[in-house]
């Protein structure tokens, strides 16, 4: 099995929080964070992802079984493509969260083109 299906096995639901997060937080703070912020339950089993100012550092919080585990990842060179607002975030699948892990903006996909004419 690969690390990245441990990681994040299939079905569960991944929630980004725009913007940036104060990375010093630790579970217990990112976990009241998802209560009072986000207004999900962080023993949900979903994901919850948060990342820094300068969008160098990742950090996925969830519940695994009988604790809560958090994942971080921080970069020493490039950035994330994190969604700075509401407005710029939107639903994103497993293999886009893969993606963005890997520095891959999925929300840039070229844009669908209409033509009416050849020529």
């Amino acid at each position: 099995m690969r690390f990245a299906e441990q990681l994040m096995p299939a079905g569960k639901r991944f929630y980004i929080r725009p913007g940036r997060s104060d990375m010093r937080k630790s579970i217990s703070s990112l976990a009241s964070l998802v209560e009072g912020e986000i207004k999900l339950s962080p023993f949900s089993e979903d994901y919850f992802l948060f990342s820094n100012r300068q969008k160098t550092i990742v950090k996925i919080l969830y519940w695994h079984l009988n604790g809560f585990a958090l994942w971080t990842k921080k970069l020493e060179k490039d950035r994330f493509p994190w969604p700075n607002t509401e407005a710029d975030l939107q639903e994103m699948s497993e293999e886009q969260i893969l993606w963005l892990l890997s520095g891959i903006d999925a929300r840039r996909e070229h844009k669908r083109l209409v033509y009416t004419r050849t020529g």
